[in-house]
């Protein structure tokens, strides 16, 4: 099957991010192509220097001349929609056509629903995260641009089958107008190979370790994690993420975090370590003790699931990915979102329960290799494109 994933972003889609779409769009190709799928993946071109076509992990990786060749903020990004649908419309009207295309984020959505406007070629579209629910949960704290929910309306009725990764974003695109039917499930994977509980961990200190991942900004939840802290007692709390480490003296967030756990009174049981490559990741989740995850939003829930695969029980609020990959009193602990005394009452008597660490960690790790591999999340995408493919049903423009 010719598939053609369209992820406008060029490269990781967020500074200092750990895992994101890029990364997940980039995985889902190599494991199609692996299946024996003709896989192209279309993006923005960033970069003068960078070539428009290069072949990597068995699909091909094209690069649109669209807008500047320099990175730019997803709402810089909205202007160039049509500009992107119309060269993917072009790329694709020559001897390659997709029988199947399918959109990441609502802006490489709607490049490629504007692109099979006149054809019968069927979309299928993952949002990675929604804009009215970042709305929700987040408040004034959502940054999102100002057309960012109605053009992702507009694009629910554009597309054949939207891609949700976890349940809370199933009920939303159903509110959103679509039919149940045309929601499918599918959570997103883990590389057991690179994730896994056996090998090196990264340095640290006798006193217990709590690991939080995630960008350094208000929405990632940090400083739940910081207030927590002073119910947790003699541990120590790393925060990974965020811009280089060398860089992070000048970060706005984190000032504001260092300056919160002086305030706190728990400055010394807090380092923020900056970016740390995806790659060396594991290594850093096999130090922790348990991971904390306290995202005020959460689609995917891709941290937890690292952490579990890496035999890591974790703390998370109850809530989006988060609530379907951790199995409450299975594979960690659940607290409701925002309730930071809950938190750190459960976080310090996890740390203080050897054998019910050692039970979640193995228990996550066995959920994660029987329901979020790779290969299971390929098998489900591409049952999905063998269905939409057989309708050939006419998208409407969005």
């Amino acid at each position: 099957m010719r598939v053609g994933l369209v992820c406008a972003h060029a490269g990781p889609s967020v500074e200092g991010s750990t895992v994101g779409t890029y990364q997940h769009v980039a995985r889902v190709a190599a494991e199609l192509a692996g299946r024996g799928h003709d896989v192209r993946v279309h993006e923005r071109r960033d970069d003068p220097d960078q070539p428009e076509s290069v072949e990597l992990d068995g699909y091909r990786l094209e690069r649109a001349p669209v807008g500047p060749p320099a990175p730019l903020a997803t709402a810089e990004l909205v202007p160039y929609v049509t500009e992107f649908g119309r060269w993917l419309a072009q790329r694709w009207s020559g001897d390659w056509t997709p029988e199947v295309v399918h959109g990441h984020y609502w802006i490489g959505g709607l490049a490629a629903a504007n692109a099979v406007r006149e054809t019968d070629i069927p979309v299928v579209q993952t949002f990675h995260s929604l804009g009215v629910e970042q709305l929700r949960h987040l408040g004034q704290r959502y940054d999102g641009p100002g057309e960012r929910i109605p053009l992702e309306r507009a694009l629910t009725r554009a597309v054949d089958i939207a891609v949700a990764q976890c349940n809370d974003e199933v009920d939303e695109l159903t509110r959103m107008g679509l039919q149940r039917s045309s929601v499918a499930m599918v959570p997103t994977g883990v590389d057991t190979e690179q994730f896994h509980p056996d090998g090196e961990a990264a340095p640290r200190e006798q006193r217990a370790r709590i690991l939080s991942v995630g960008g350094l900004s208000p929405r990632h939840g940090q400083e739940d994690v910081i207030r927590a802290m002073r119910l947790v007692g003699d541990a120590e709390l790393i925060i990974a993420g965020g811009p280089p480490a060398a860089q992070l003296a000048d970060h706005g967030e984190a000032r504001r975090l260092r300056e919160l756990a002086e305030r706190t009174g728990v400055a010394d049981q807090v380092t923020l370590v900056g970016a740390v490559p995806h790659d060396q990741m594991a290594t850093w989740y096999r130090s922790a003790d348990v991971v904390a995850c306290t995202p005020h939003y959460c689609s995917a829930g891709r941290v937890s699931l690292e952490a579990m695969a890496c035999g890591v029980p974790v703390v998370g609020y109850a809530m989006g990915g988060l609530a379907d990959a951790v199995v409450d009193e299975v594979t960690g602990k659940l607290v409701p979102p925002g309730d930071v005394r809950a938190l750190g009452v459960t976080l310090r008597r996890l740390l203080t329960d050897n054998a019910g660490r050692f039970a979640y960690g193995h228990a996550a790790v066995d959920r994660v290799r029987c329901s979020y591999t790779w290969e299971r999340t390929a098998g489900a995408l591409e049952r999905l494109y063998e269905r939409v493919v057989s309708r050939r049903k006419p998208v409407e423009a969005a």
